[in-house]
């Protein structure tokens, strides 16, 4: 057993297993230890580096493309502090640290482990039910339906059309990028209804505005990733080339301390023109209705009527 406890969190490395636990220091991203420990199979993992500084050190776990839906659901976008296969090292521990990883690699090559991208997610996801309250509202996941109740502050449109409910055979991709802090964030469920749309997240009754506290809208990546784990792997899908769907590229950080890489992520096959027309008929007659109910004002109708009419 090679292990390393810091303030930070523990690694335990058991030869088939890196069990990665987060501390319980305040200094702890809220969203590492609400994603809790994590398992990490000796067949995810592509590598492990530590990297040695003046004051402390790093160990970072860098898993095979397409093995983990937090990485698949997150891009690479997760701030290094609240990536959990990153772990500081205080200087005083770095022996150990180089220790660990030296076992890690050790392991990898007895085990003649591959690089190349996994064509099944190896590590399973946040448990579900799982519900998160964000700045613009309440998104749960039960692992067949995702349900949206907006908040008070949320965009009228959104209010006036009541809770979302998305059945997950509906979806065909999730999308995500935090909330920075300087820049607002969103979580937005894509069906192949809403494949082409182009309302901003505020006004998008299919996603959630992440422009509260960034701490907790971080959380909406639990969400985000449960979903993605129970959708198809992207090897699964059919490419371009088949004719059922299309490949687009996306950046992709694969795992902590890699540079972001251009990877090939399925995008859902387009719907008949004939079907986004009809789409966005419906989308302008529920705007009508609200507004000559007089829930939405004559500038709100004609802002939101106009983003929905960029899509023809």
């Amino acid at each position: 057993m090679a292990e390393i406890i810091q303030r930070d969190g523990t690694w335990a490395f058991d030869g088939s297993t890196v069990r990665i636990t987060p501390g319980l220091h305040r200094s702890v991203p809220l969203f590492r230890q609400t994603y809790g420990e994590v398992s990490v199979p000796l067949e995810a993992v592509a590598g492990v580096v530590f990297e040695p500084e003046r004051k402390r050190g790093r160990l970072r776990l860098r898993l095979r493309e397409g093995a983990d839906p937090l990485l698949q659901a997150t891009g690479g976008r997760l701030p290094d502090a609240a990536d959990p296969y990153r772990l500081t090292v205080d200087i005083d521990h770095c022996g150990v640290a180089e220790y660990v990883a030296a076992e890690i690699r050790r392991a990898l090559l007895l085990d003649r482990i591959p690089e190349e991208p996994a064509q099944a997610y190896l590590l399973p996801g946040p448990p579900v039910p799982v519900s998160v309250r964000s700045s613009d509202g309440t998104v749960s996941f039960d692992g067949a339906r995702v349900r949206v109740d907006w908040a008070d502050t949320s965009d009228r449109v959104k209010r006036a059309s009541g809770p979302r409910i998305i059945d997950i055979g509906d979806l065909a991709q999730v999308e995500w990028l935090p909330n920075s802090g300087v820049c607002d964030g969103f979580l937005r469920f894509v069906t192949r209804e809403t494949v082409f749309s182009t309302l901003p997240p505020e006004k998008d009754p299919y996603a959630l505005d992440l422009w509260g506290s960034a701490r907790r809208d971080l959380l909406t990546a639990l969400i985000a990733t449960a979903v993605t784990a129970r959708l198809p792997h992207p090897s699964a899908r059919t490419d371009g080339a088949g004719g059922a769907g299309g490949a687009g590229a996306t950046s992709e950080r694969v795992g902590s301390g890699s540079p972001p890489r251009r990877v090939t992520t399925a995008v859902p096959s387009a719907p008949s023109a004939a079907d986004h027309h009809d789409v966005l008929l419906r989308r302008l007659r529920e705007l009508g209705e609200l507004h000559r109910s007089g829930v939405l004002t004559d500038a709100e109708f004609a802002a939101t009527k106009t983003a929905v009419l960029r899509d023809f």
